[in-house]
């Protein structure tokens, strides 16, 4: 029998997966938006088990995310090697003190990576680099189509690319609009030089149902683009919203050095209905070339949850401990901040064996950088469970753990101050789910639960068996209390409230807009994936 692997090869919010392979070893990034450290960078040698070395935006200086709204920030970033130098070229959307298009750079994957070269006049997302063999580096991407006639006519152009100088030059062109009649946001744009043909690989039909992969080819670099009359070449907005896997699209393709291709792409699964809390996520699928043209999957068109290892060594990686117990000089790289962090509101050196997060007045509701450290839910069933060791010391003040969609949509599991402490159980979110993915819609606070309790070392457990989500608290190991049980998560899914991006759980105080001395000290943190087989 062959061997398989289960997919996706990256559960959670890893969305927009961009690949490169130099010699035996395989790098991969993905979005991050709102998030940072931006961009997290994988490494495999085997194509199914990943590692993360760090992320490509480490630095504040690289990556100003301040007041950036909710699934605003890093877009699509692509990865490619040449010449003994990696480049990523990302978007950074919604800024407010520098938006655009970027690229970074470095000769060590994991890094540093150099602070960004911003370009000029380059207008759109999604943007792509093509190295050719005669030496000339190129930009694709997308835009607003300069003729557009209809809301998401959008198209992919080209335009010569100066490393040197990292600008771009030359005269832009135009290279296609999609395959489809009167297609929508064709974006996620990469180029492939095969048997001396151009090959120009797209996303279109939106990024979420309808989402596809569509291909064309050239034997110029600028064109014209044939479509491939089998288009698209991987979808599954015909197989119902009741499918397994849905929204399949934004790929990038790799040859191994044996010779097989594999396609990277995100796609969603679906529970609880047509709800998808972990987010978009990175599948792996094989293909292979017939008359010229990719075949994704062949035999069944679909990604599959079961699928064939590829023909490489197998190569795994030592497992990350379910379990943090800070006892690092830094964070595991699994670990993110919402926004730029501008101060030292966490530390690991105050109380060894702790992670400390300062009280400040940014609330989890504000488009800030509140006090949270954070990381995906990567699982559908899943305990996580914290330790806590905090005395409010006024009614405003609060900390413990958080699920977050958004700073409208997300789940507050706190203990608040005042004489007598008291754990808060409060869910923000609309009566009703949005239908579109974006403008995040304004949400209110409603209090789920609340009870006096005792102490000032507290133990937090949040389980979830597909959208029910239960809470609990104790103040002795394993003494748990319910606080709540089987609170409905579907506010934490995209198709509810909007936005791009999945769904975190983690750390967090505040004082709620009122200054504050005081600090929350977490002991451990632990995370638990459970069967879903």
């Amino acid at each position: 029998m062959p061997r398989t692997f289960r997919n996706p090869i990256l559960p959670g919010f890893y969305p927009d997966p961009s690949i490169c392979r130099v010699g035996d070893d395989y790098y991969l990034v993905n979005s991050t938006f709102e998030y940072f450290p931006g961009l997290p960078i994988f490494h495999s040698r085997d194509l199914v088990h990943w590692r993360q070395l760090g992320h490509i935006l480490d630095r504040p200086s690289q990556l100003p995310l301040d007041g950036v709204y909710a699934s605003g920030g890093l877009y699509a970033p692509t990865i490619r090697y040449n010449r003994g130098t990696f480049y990523v070229i990302n978007t950074l959307v919604g800024g407010t003190s520098k938006s655009g298009n970027f690229i970074v750079t470095a000769t060590d994957p994991a890094g540093p990576w150099s602070e960004p070269y911003w370009l000029e006049n380059a207008p759109g997302i999604d943007p792509s680099l093509f190295f050719d063999d005669d030496g000339r580096a190129w930009y694709v991407g997308n835009r607003m189509a300069t003729d557009s006639r209809y809301d998401g006519h959008t198209e992919i152009w080209l335009q010569e690319l100066d490393l040197a100088a990292m600008c771009l030059v030359g005269e832009p062109c135009v290279l296609w609009e999609g395959a489809a009649r009167d297609a929508v946001w064709a974006e996620a744009p990469h180029l492939y030089k095969i048997n001396g043909q151009y090959y120009l690989m797209i996303a279109e039909g939106g990024t979420s149902h309808d989402h596809a992969v569509t291909i064309a080819r050239s034997g110029e670099i600028t064109g014209p683009y044939k479509a491939n009359r089998r288009n698209p070449i991987i979808t599954h907005r015909h197989l119902g919203q009741d499918y397994q896997i849905v929204g399949t699209g934004h790929a990038d393709l790799v040859e191994t050095q044996f010779g097989e291709w594999w396609m990277v792409l995100l796609a969603m699964r679906p529970y609880g209905g047509y709800f998808y809390n972990l987010g978009r996520e990175t599948f792996l699928v094989p293909l292979r070339w017939e008359e010229g043209w990719p075949v994704v999957a062949p035999g069944s068109g679909r990604v599959a949850l079961a699928e064939r290892t590829p023909d490489l060594p197998e190569q795994r990686w030592p497992a990350v401990p379910a379990c943090d117990h800070f006892e690092t000089q830094t964070l595991a790289p699994h670990w993110n901040f919402l926004r730029t962090p501008r101060d030292d509101f966490w530390s690991l050196c105050a109380r060894p064996g702790y992670l400390r997060l300062r009280l400040r007045p940014e609330r989890l509701t504000d488009l800030a950088n509140p006090s949270f450290v954070g990381r995906r839910q990567q699982h559908m069933r899943f305990s996580a469970r914290a330790a806590l060791e905090f005395r409010p010391q006024h009614d405003d003040e609060c900390a413990g753990l958080v699920l977050v969609q958004n700073n409208e949509f997300h789940i507050r599991f706190v203990i608040t101050g005042g004489a007598t402490p008291t754990v808060h159980l409060v869910k923000r979110s609309t009566p009703e789910s949005n239908p579109q993915l974006m403008p995040i819609i304004p949400g209110t606070d409603v209090t789920l639960a609340e009870l006096p309790i005792e102490g000032s070392r507290f133990y937090f457990k949040v389980e979830a068996d597909g959208q029910a989500y239960s809470f609990y608290i104790a103040t002795e190991p394993e003494s748990w209390h319910p606080v709540a049980e089987g609170v409905d998560g579907r506010i934490l899914s995209t198709p509810y409230a909007g936005g791009f991006v999945g769904t975190y759980i983690g750390m967090y105080a505040s004082s709620n807009g009122q200054p504050s001395t005081n600090s929350a000290d977490f002991d451990w943190f632990e995370y638990l994936g459970l069967d879903e087989n």
